[in-house]
């Protein structure tokens, strides 16, 4: 599994990376997340709005700030998938 956290290191772009490490850690996921602030690498992805996170090449949110609990459900689903 390959998870980016995409954002010019906002704040909301630092509390989606953190949430985005705490949902892994309570889910017992060993997965490195990525921060990416290029944005060049962040409209490759054709993202409009940051903060926005990425699950396996897949843009899963965009714009808004996850809660743990919300990137755990996204997570379980890739995982099980």
């Amino acid at each position: 599994m390959e998870i980016k956290v995409l954002g010019d290191g906002c704040a909301h772009c630092n509390v989606l990376y953190t949430h985005t490490l705490q949902a892994m850690e309570e889910l017992g996921l060993d997965v490195l997340v990525a921060q990416v602030s290029d944005i060049l690498q962040i409209l490759q992805y054709r993202v409009l709005s940051t903060p926005a996170l990425v699950v396996d090449g897949k843009v899963v949110s965009a714009g808004e700030v996850l809660s743990v609990k919300d990137i755990e459900k996204i997570l379980n689903i890739k995982t099980f998938s």
